[in-house]
């Protein structure tokens, strides 16, 4: 990745930098990755875009901040082995994760990815998105045993560096984005209208909606408290949903309008659009919702 932008090199400097802001983040670890459905070959994560979900840095998760800030839905990382030339800061690998570009140098050899000569934009990120790429950027670097596992269609690849911390990345589609089948789509705003004058609105906080598709052609997910699942057939950019089989718990008032609402919406047919990490669902009668991935 050649630049004409202003770079900095970060070999030590990042790594020093990586234990500033260690009061924040979430302590539990939780990043790891399973050895269910183990990739063997690791030179597969070459020339595929990987899109960046959480750094984890002295048991410490951090992940990747949603939002419209900065540049936070074109967040990815491609690894394309080989050197720059000389005195060129940055190699052909690298990307951004939601504020500065940076580029690296990388060699894969078995399961090893080695980034060296890593150099980066000197844009100002402030707030989560600075403290999440300053952590990326820390752990970045050196000698990283690599993992990729693979879970209904769509792999993540967790890079370990010697002193336990790590990162964790989705496989993304060629526009970056996070696979459709596979992902977790968190629902956060209803809209109804049509489509040149639709009417945003944005779910109860108690109502906790998502939805995933499976490469089995099923969903699965949650209507804000009752739990569904379904047949689910893409095709030619639509989603045709059956009928949802659901729990029957009983919740407050707010929810379960909002539960009435996704059921009609998730019942039949459903055209999609998936722009990076935002997934929008409308029906027939031009009511719909938007997701974000998890």
């Amino acid at each position: 990745m050649k630049r004409t932008t202003k770079t900095m090199t970060y070999a030590a400097a990042a790594l020093a930098g990586s234990a500033v802001l260690a009061a924040c983040g979430t302590e539990s670890g939780s990043g790891a990755v399973g050895n269910e459905g183990e990739v063997k070959d690791i030179s597969t994560i070459a020339d595929t875009p990987w899109v960046p979900q959480q750094v984890t840095v002295d048991g410490k998760d951090y992940a990747l901040p949603k939002g419209d800030s900065f540049d936070l839905e074109n967040a990815h990382v491609t690894f394309k082995p080989g050197a720059a030339e000389p005195d060129v800061g940055g190699g052909e690998s690298g990307g951004t994760v939601g504020c500065n570009s940076f580029g690296a140098d990388v060699e894969i050899e078995g399961d090893t990815v080695k980034v060296s000569d890593l150099a980066q934009t000197e844009i100002g990120c402030e707030g989560a998105v600075g403290e999440f790429e300053e952590k990326f950027v820390g752990v970045f670097y050196g000698n990283l045993k690599a993992a990729v596992t693979e879970r209904d269609g769509t792999k993540t690849l967790t890079l370990t560096g010697k002193n336990g911390d790590r990162i964790t990345l989705r496989e993304g589609t060629a526009e970056t984005g996070p696979a459709l089948k596979g992902t977790r789509w968190t629902i956060d705003t209803l809209l109804s209208g049509t489509s040149d004058d639709s009417v945003a609105e944005s779910l109860p906080a108690e109502a906790k909606a998502h939805l995933t598709l499976t490469k089995d052609n099923t969903v699965t997910g949650s209507l804000g408290c009752n739990t569904f699942n379904a047949k689910a057939t893409v095709k030619d950019g639509t989603i045709e949903i059956g009928p949802l089989a659901t729990t029957r718990m009983v919740c407050s008032g707010p929810v379960m309008k909002t539960e009435r609402e996704l059921t009609q919406i998730l019942s039949g047919k459903v055209s999609y659009q998936q722009k990076q990490t935002a997934l929008t669902l409308t029906s027939a009668s031009g009511e719909g919702l938007v997701a974000r991935a998890e």
